[in-house]
Parts: C-alpha cells; sequence; structure tokens
C-alpha cells in the first residue's frame, strides 16, 4: 500500500518503517526536521512538514490510501497537537478520497484509564501523561465521529522486554483488565496488520501483555 505516516521519527514510527518497508509498503515518512530521518530505509519518501499545517497536510495525504498517526508530544505538558492535526487531517483525507485511518494514542485514552498498571496508573499518568490523554480523548472522538475506516489503537506502557504473558487486543475493558507492558515493535506489528485487515474496524483497542 502507499501509506502516510505522520510521527516518522518518533519510537513506533522509526519501527513502522523499518517493518512497513520489509512488508513491500511504499512510505511517506512526516517528520518536522529531515536529518531526524536521515537513516531512513531506502525507499522511503521522507518529507518535511508541519502536521498542524492544512495545506502540508493535504499535500502529504495526496495519493496515499492509508494513513498512520504515530504524532507524540512532549509529556507533561498541556497540548492540542493531536486534535488540532486529527481534524484537519479527516479533511484531508475526505479530499483526497483516502479513507483508511490507524490512529495510535495509548492507555489513558477513554476507558483505559486506571488499567495500566501499579506504576503507569499512580505515578507516570497524574505526574506525566495526564495532559496528553486530555488531547487524545478529544482526538479519539473526532476520529469516530468521522466516516473514514478507522481503527484506533492503544498501546500498555512501553518497555524494552517482552511480556511473559501472551499479548492481548481487548476491545471491551472489564475492572479487573490490567495490561502493564508492550514493545514498540510489537505495535509496528499490530499497526500495520490494521492497514490491510477488518478486524478492529471501527474500534478502539487497547494492545499490550498483563505481565
Amino acid at each position: 500500500m502507499r501509506v502516510l505516516l505522520l510521527g516518522a521519527s518518533g519510537g513506533v514510527g522509526r519501527r513502522l518503517l523499518e517493518q512497513g518497508t520489509k512488508r513491500g509498503h511504499v512510505i511517506r515518512a512526516q517528520t518536522r526536521v529531515l536529518s531526524r530521518l536521515a537513516d531512513a530505509p531506502a525507499g522511503v519518501e521522507v518529507v518535511a512538514a508541519d502536521p498542524t499545517d492544512a495545506a502540508a497536510l493535504r499535500a502529504l495525504v495526496a495519493g496515499q490510501q492509508a494513513v498512520v498517526m504515530a504524532l507524540g508530544a512532549t509529556p507533561g505538558r498541556r497540548t492540542t497537537l493531536f486534535s488540532d492535526v486529527t481534524a484537519k487531517l479527516i479533511l484531508a483525507m475526505r479530499a483526497e478520497g483516502t479513507t483508511r485511518l490507524v490512529a495510535i494514542t495509548g492507555v489513558g485514552a477513554g476507558e483505559t484509564r486506571g488499567h495500566g498498571g501499579l506504576l503507569y496508573d499512580n505515578v507516570i499518568y497524574p505526574l506525566f501523561t495526564r495532559p496528553l490523554y486530555a488531547d487524545k480523548n478529544r482526538q479519539e472522538e473526532l476520529v469516530r465521529r468521522s466516516a473514514l475506516d478507522w481503527v484506533l489503537v492503544r498501546p500498555a506502557p512501553f518497555k524494552s522486554t517482552s511480556g511473559m504473558t501472551p499479548l492481548q487486543a481487548i476491545t471491551e475493558i472489564r475492572p479487573t483488565t490490567r495490561l502493564t507492558r508492550i514493545k514498540r515493535e510489537e505495535v509496528a506489528t499490530f499497526v500495520l496488520d490494521e492497514l490491510t485487515n477488518d478486524r478492529y474496524l471501527h474500534k478502539a483497542v487497547f494492545i499490550g501483555h498483563a505481565s
């Protein structure tokens, strides 16, 4: 597929570039600074662009069959980046006739709040990521209301090592649900899978390991 990747220089974004090119996808990689992707895999089209610029965003979307949104923001600071870009992205995708959107949000969005494990729920979320998720909730609502073929992917807290339990993909959060870890490589694999199947179409899916 021809895929636009927003946030290509981030931790998950880089894994998406690596795995996506191996799968044969033709990727247009957005970054704010070209030098951040100087080591991008061969064949990747790297474009320096501000994703909050509506005209630049539409130019990025033009000719693409799908969009993956992997943008990040500085923890601990209030932001409207996710909702601002999403609102403009939806308009750009409608205008260009691109329908598939896979957006990565995370644990703390919607009903996943309080389900990321003791450390995340009691330290990381209240001290660092709470401001981000206020806007990611707005982002998710915009995606849900769109007429796109969307999937919302909510990874558990990122870890550098694999979980001891199997990877789970959960669409119905129960009081006892806890997903405490996931590798960025696993997130990239899951997101790329969702470009070409409909098992979680129009759903928000919480992914990760229980331990």
